[in-house]
């Protein structure tokens, strides 16, 4: 599937989107809504611990989660347990971390996950990177976030130089064995080739999803949205160029989407 931003449709064409998608559901069929969390559900902060998806969103997302034929999935950049701790989701939803390399899902008992490991290789270029990005970042006010299979550098609490300069720094580090992701105020160094696009198709199999809906905000999420069927819905939250077939605003819009789907698919 491939756009731009001006061929992206507009509210009218996305209401027509969801309409559909409730005839699909009441003809039986499966859909998979995924949705990305931090910028999509949440609105961005500076500490990312502090980020918490609207309430609105989480009505919705309860609502939607009676729906019969639909699968909720959170697809995020995130360490799964951190995206587990924060998003509040209702039981069933599925819980994609770190792009793809972690899955789970989101019980009555708290999340059931399936670990990650390493091959020795990998674990130790893992282990090399973050050191390395570490020192690079010492004396400074960006941080290293530390993931199961990448090290994350977070610019946006650094200087406009000294976040130019760990950006420059943080790419040269990719290469071989290693898959640099640059999205806003972050490079992901990750030494397992995952997308979200290839955690949306293996879950679209395993549900036998007929149509997948989804919603993000950054780069990392326009691999997905390439990646997607041009039947699907995929959506655009905020500006810039863009695959995805739709686009709203920020996380607001984003609640107000959800909660049209809850109303369409005669959710209670």
């Amino acid at each position: 599937m491939t756009g731009a931003a001006d061929e992206v449709g507009d509210a009218a064409a996305l209401d027509a989107a969801v309409e559909d998608l409730a005839g699909r559901l009441r003809a039986g069929e499966q859909v998979l809504l995924g949705l990305d969390f931090d910028g999509v559900l949440a609105p961005l902060r500076d500490d990312p611990d502090q980020s918490r998806a609207l309430p609105g969103s989480v009505d919705a997302l309860a609502r939607l989660a009676g729906v019969g034929g639909l699968h909720v999935a959170l697809v995020s950049g995130r360490a799964i347990a951190d995206l587990a701790a924060l998003a509040q989701v209702p039981e069933g939803t599925w819980l994609v971390g770190s792009h793809g390399a972690e899955r789970g899902r989101w019980t009555g008992a708290g999340l059931e996950r399936v670990d990650l490991e390493l091959e020795p290789p990998v674990a130790e270029r893992l282990a090399d990177l973050t050191t390395r990005l570490t020192e690079a970042v010492a004396g400074s006010t960006a941080r290293v976030e530390h993931k199961p299979a990448s090290v994350v550098l977070h610019t946006r609490t650094a200087t406009r130089d000294d976040a130019a300069r760990l950006t420059a720094v943080a790419l040269a580090l990719g290469g071989e064995g290693v898959d640099a992701m640059q999205g806003k105020d972050v490079v992901e160094l990750a030494v397992l080739h995952v997308s979200k696009g290839d955690a949306l198709a293996t879950l679209r199999a395993e549900l036998g999803a007929s149509t997948v809906v989804y919603a993000g905000d950054d780069v990392t999420d326009e691999r997905a949205f390439v990646t997607l069927d041009a039947t699907d819905v995929t959506v655009k939250v905020g500006d810039g160029p863009t695959a995805a077939r739709f686009r709203v605003h920020d996380p607001d819009a984003v609640t107000a989407l959800l909660a049209r789907m809850a109303d369409a698919f005669g959710a209670s």
